[in-house]
């Protein structure tokens, strides 16, 4: 099954929050391999935007470390499933972590 994950960055690593990022990157994988990377630059912050331009992109699951309860409402919308309170790893840790079902999750590191 293909699936396309999507991460926030900040400085290479996953961002505190998710609305905030300096870049996604969206790994695409299928039967647990990563088939390819890319990192690309969100635009302009606007509440409810995000979600909707992943979406439009592929993606079907999402890593983060905190984000807003909007934001994940529109993901849920969008059927696309959210990790939330991650540990500040590289995004191909994360998804390897996803992979061995070892990924860590827990309070959401945004608290609005």
């Amino acid at each position: 099954m293909k699936q396309v994950i999507a991460i926030p960055l900040e400085e290479g690593k996953l961002c505190q929050h998710f609305g905030h990022c300096q870049q996604f990157a969206l790994i695409e994988a299928e039967d647990g391999v990563i088939l390819k990377e890319t990192l690309l630059t969100p635009p302009p912050h606007e509440p409810g935007l995000l979600p909707a331009w992943l979406s439009e992109r592929g993606v079907t699951e999402v890593i983060v470390a905190g984000i807003g309860q909007k934001a994940i409402r529109l993901f849920q919308q969008q059927n696309i499933k959210v990790h939330v309170g991650a540990e500040y790893k590289s995004p191909r840790e994360l998804v390897a972590d996803h992979f061995q079902q070892s990924l860590v999750t827990g309070v959401n590191a945004c608290d609005h």
